[in-house]
């Protein structure tokens, strides 16, 4: 999933290079297939509504910790990510820390089947969730930096679609297997709730460390132009804001749309991110139907992306972008004031939302592909990713205040909601490009 960010400083191969064989860009993609085990599994829904559970507290000052502890870690994310990349492209060390970030998501991952279900356990749980969050995106920086090494100029967008594809397919078989193994009531080894899921976590610590290993052994690590170099910290920051600097003076209006994106790219991870956690607190699903829901999310979302390109083509990515983001509010105001309603409001307004989710993550790509200014594309995708993740804890902060002044876990729907329309209004005085005619 997060292939749609994955932009590198690092300068791709000349057009008429020869395209990598078919099994680096399978062994590449493998890994987003793997990272279900975190964003699906982890993050959306299977630990976080576990965590949130009566078995912990009450599910609204659970739920405002867990919103505050993630907005901590996109908090620290934003200081050090986006200098990672930068720092492992120079050094060529892109692989090792792609290799030692997923390590300890996988480790985190294999702690998480030992929270028992008890509030002492509660803090160890977060903590886990929030030391993942930080590494997985660390190693996201540099797993999206390896595009340019698996793909050319010509195959740049079907590779990083390929990737992100693997992302939701991984979604949707893994949460099958936990369901029919060790989910009740569809779990045929018969565990109770509270087992399954923490066998869950083990089995995706597994998954994700099995699906990573392609890729650390069948790309090769970076080779910059020249030897390599060590950069500091305060260099590496310098040097982000000379690039931003000279995109502001150059192409001001891209600058503005790395804004906004940045923020409604926000509220659309938090459409997911808390999407199980408000299933299961606020609407009353079971740990198995949170994970039939995510199934139902996952494939809405893929069918809807895949799509929507059509429609990018023909009418322009800022239309795409708008009308994805107005369904995306509407939906999320309508879950907030039907929350009375049970889980049939749930499922049509929360389906109802993913349908808008992936377009508007698809379409923002385009958008900035047709605006970069020509031969900068590296740095300017290398931006997007840097601005999407130094944005990361807007919409996990404001979670967690709304629940705990609101007083009851929905509040925090009106948080992801305000994020997204503070997107909206931002990109609205973008200049868009034109969608180029169809000869």
């Amino acid at each position: 999933m997060d292939a749609i960010a994955a932009g590198s400083s690092a300068p791709q191969a000349p057009a008429g290079a020869a395209a990598p064989g078919r099994g680096k860009v399978l062994a590449w993609g493998l890994w987003d297939w793997g990272s279900a085990a975190f964003n699906a599994v982890a993050t959306t829904f299977v630990f976080t509504r576990y965590i949130t559970s009566d078995s912990f507290g009450s599910n609204a000052s659970t739920s405002a910790a867990l919103g505050f502890a993630l907005g901590a870690a996109g908090l620290l994310v934003a200081i050090t990510a986006p200098v990672t990349g930068q720092r492992t492209d120079a050094s060529a060390r892109r692989k090792l820390w792609l290799a030692v970030n997923t390590v300890i998501v996988v480790v985190m991952l294999a702690l998480m089947a030992f929270v028992q279900p008890d509030p002492a356990f509660f803090w160890f749980g977060i903590a886990l969730l929030a030391i993942g969050t930080v590494f997985y995106e660390l190693a996201s920086v540099n797993y999206n930096a390896m595009l340019s090494q698996v793909s050319t100029p010509r195959n740049v967008g079907k590779v990083s679609g390929f990737g992100w594809s693997m992302g939701y397919f991984g979604g949707i078989v893994l949460l099958l297997i936990l369901l029919i193994l060790f989910i009740p009531p569809f779990g045929i080894l018969g565990l109770d709730s509270a087992t399954g899921v923490r066998v869950a976590m083990a089995a995706a610590a597994v998954w994700f460390l099995l699906s990573a290993l392609p890729v650390l052994i069948a790309v090769p690590e970076n080779r910059p132009d020249g030897d390599p170099v060590k950069i500091g910290l305060a260099a590496s920051y310098a040097k982000l804001f000379r690039d931003i600097a000279r995109l502001w003076r150059e192409a001001r209006h891209t600058v503005y749309f790395l804004i906004a994106s940045a923020v409604f790219r926000d509220g659309l991870t938090g459409v997911f991110t808390f999407g199980g956690v408000l299933a299961a607190g606020t609407f009353g699903f079971t740990a198995s139907e949170v994970i039939l829901f995510g199934i139902a999310a996952n494939i809405v979302a893929g069918i809807a992306t895949v799509s929507s390109g059509a429609l990018d083509d023909r009418f322009g990515a800022k239309p795409l972008i708008v009308v994805s983001l107005v369904g995306l509010i509407v939906c999320g105001t309508a879950v907030f004031f039907l929350h009375g309603g049970g889980q049939t409001m749930f499922w049509i307004f929360g389906l109802l939302l993913c349908l808008f989710v992936g377009p508007a993550q698809s379409a923002s790509r385009t958008f900035l592909a047709r605006v970069i200014p020509p031969g900068r594309e590296g740095e300017v995708f290398g931006l997007y990713a840097t601005t999407g993740r130094a944005a990361t804890f807007i919409a996990p902060t404001l979670f967690g205040i709304f629940v705990a002044l609101g007083g009851a876990q929905y509040w925090g729907i009106l948080a992801i909601v305000l994020v997204l329309l503070i997107g909206l209004l931002l990109l609205l005085p973008v200049k868009a490009p034109q969608p180029v005619p169809k000869g």
